[in-house]
């Protein structure tokens, strides 16, 4: 799927489409209403029929939320968004305002007036986080309203698209590694309840053992599904979607429905324990099931823990994904070192060029997530991604930071690479050096069972604390396998977290830093939890990482002088490594440029 800049939304949106909201809301009764990024599956990338910030505003991030009042309105970002949001939204008509500092809670104690009442549509919050709301909207004396029909939807009418339809399919087991039966069985003994609603399409994926084509950068069936303690489970799908293969690759113990009869599913668990993850799932499943007479547990989705350990068939997979991918970010690597410093191309064509290597292997099914490349002060910007009026060309003397990955039916990537254009300056060397060390310590660290993300997080950081600098951004986030690039709940970062590390779990390692307006620099692997193995000498067994990610590091910017000797022999392995697995598999030019710039430090 060839990524494309055609600028889908532009500051425009939201002056043709604001006034056809405020007439929808003024038809229901509403003073205001509730838009929110998050649809009714709370994806990260959202099909085109669902991603209604961007119709109502223009503004495209994977973060946000907006309030349409009758006089005024705002949206609502993070600090990865800041400039994007000014490119794409018309400021004179929104409010450009911060999405964590206050956010849309404080903007509802001071912008709504008492009596006002504010609609919101019940599938696109969760309890918790519209538990708040409500109590910001009743300090300023307003009342939040659910709709049965969102007026946003109302005033999309006819031009919205139509919900996608593309074909559920199975993942096989070469690649799941386990059956769904085996799945739903381990999953449904461990509920401490008669049943579980799960809502977000990674978790039908996975338990089911499916793949679908319903949402742009990841692999994702949109339904929902009831499973029982005993392993049997009611699969909510579009019958458009629904294929006679499928209904005998799910089996006699999965019964498969349509989306229409999910209300009285839910009512028929009358009487019954069932666990919702507050999380995952709207109020709107809450509702129902209080009405319904259902005893509410809430819980974190049981498949979230078992989709994060990646089995040995899984992780066999991802190794051969990141072989195959490394040899394509290669062969990219080498086209930038030759024909990119000559010619100079700007950030689309480099992300066009390396899409194309990937397609070239023929696995390709997908990105995993939009290719950021930035060069210069672009690169600065955390989740920058390049438009025709934002992009910049490739300059001597600057530095280009490219973070992309893939889809492969055998895994998923994600790697980000930081490459000097020309000669760096001294203090580029001294920054990217210092953030490789903290990249080198977090892979060769060893830690206890029961160890978190957030107590690992120091040592991506300490080096770059030691002179002052830092990044605000985690350092390590969760990755699926030919599932979502983000994926919870392991992660790394300074924000403590109840999660221990455990094997099999697959994490980035991208510790950075970015200087405003003049160059950013990330650099990023993906390495998997190893089992715990004993030390010598040591009295306690202790987990690892095993690196899977495998492409060139730009020594260009290293300051050798900076690493210590273990620092160094780490990286010489780190590439040794590289050009043992991916030189076999790249052309004899690639090749021995590969050799040349994988040459011990």
């Amino acid at each position: 799927m060839r990524q494309t800049f055609d600028e889908s939304t532009d500051p425009s949106f939201g002056r043709k489409h604001v006034p056809l909201i405020r007439q929808a809301m003024a038809r229901q009764g509403l003073d205001g209403f509730l838009a929110p990024h998050e649809d009714e599956h709370q994806n990260e990338y959202l099909p085109a029929a669902n991603d209604r910030l961007a119709w109502a505003t223009g503004f495209t991030g994977s973060a946000g939320a907006a309030v349409i009042l009758a006089d005024k309105a705002a949206i609502f970002v993070d600090g990865r968004y800041t400039l994007q949001v000014r490119d794409q939204v018309d400021a004179s008509l929104f409010e450009i305002r911060d999405l964590v500092e206050g956010g849309v809670p404080a903007y509802l104690e001071s912008a709504v007036s008492k009596g006002q009442v504010i609609g919101y549509d019940p599938r696109l919050h969760s309890p918790d986080a519209l538990a708040r709301l409500q109590t910001s909207a009743a300090k300023a004396g307003a009342e939040l309203k659910p709709v049965a029909v969102n007026p946003l939807d109302e005033a999309w009418g006819a031009a919205r698209p139509a919900q996608p339809q593309a074909p559920v399919v199975a993942h096989p087991l070469e690649y799941a590694g386990e059956d769904s039966a085996a799945k739903r069985a381990r999953v449904g003994a461990a509920l401490g309840a008669d049943a579980a609603v799960l809502t977000a399409p990674a978790s039908l994926a996975w338990l089911f053992n499916i793949r679908g084509g319903d949402v742009i950068r990841s692999p994702l069936p949109l339904g929902q599904a009831i499973l029982r303690k005993d392993g049997a489970a009611r699969l909510f799908l579009d019958r458009a979607k629904v294929t006679p293969d499928l209904v005998a690759w799910l089996g006699n113990e999965v019964t498969l429905e349509s989306p229409d009869d999910l209300p009285q599913a839910l009512a028929d668990l009358r009487g019954k324990r069932v666990l919702v993850d507050p999380g995952q799932s709207s109020a709107w499943y809450f509702d129902a099931l209080s009405v319904a007479g259902a005893e509410v547990a809430r819980g974190d989705d049981p498949c979230v823990l078992p989709r994060a350990c990646k089995n040995p068939v899984e992780l066999e997979g991802a190794r051969r994904a990141h072989a195959r991918d490394g040899a394509a970010l290669t062969s990219f690597l080498h086209w930038l070192a030759t024909e990119g410093e000559r010619t100079l191309p700007d950030e689309p064509e480099v992300v066009a060029r390396l899409e194309g290597f990937r397609e070239a292997t023929g696995a390709l099914k997908d990105l995993s997530f939009d290719t950021i490349a930035g060069v210069a002060g672009n690169g600065a910007i955390v989740h920058y991604r390049p438009t025709a009026r934002l992009a910049k060309r490739l300059e001597p003397g600057s530095l280009l930071l490219v973070d992309s990955g893939a889809q492969y039916l055998d895994g998923t990537t994600d790697v980000t690479r930081t490459v000097a254009i020309g000669t760096p300056t001294a203090e580029m060397s001294q920054r990217f050096t210092l953030v490789l060390k903290g990249h080198l310590a977090l892979g060769r660290v060893r830690f206890p069972a029961g160890t978190t993300g957030s107590a690992l997080d120091v040592l991506a950081r300490a080096a770059l604390w030691v002179h002052g600098l830092d990044y605000d951004h985690g350092t390590g986030h969760g990755v699926g396998s030919y599932l979502g690039v983000h994926e919870g709940p392991q992660r790394i970062s300074k924000s403590p977290s109840p999660v221990a590390l455990k094997p099999g779990m697959i994490l980035s390692n991208e510790p950075g830093y970015y200087k405003e307006g003049a160059y950013g620099i990330r650099i990023e692997n993906l390495q998997v939890v190893t089992p715990a193995e004993p030390i010598p000498g040591g009295e306690r067994t202790m987990h690892g990482f095993e690196t899977l990610t495998l492409a060139p590091i730009d020594r260009r910017l290293v300051a050798a002088d900076l690493l210590t000797a273990e620092e160094r022999a780490q990286l010489n392995a780190y590439h040794a490594r590289v050009l043992a697995v991916v030189g076999p598999l790249v052309d004899e030019a690639v090749r021995g440029w590969l050799a040349e710039v994988c040459a011990a430090v």
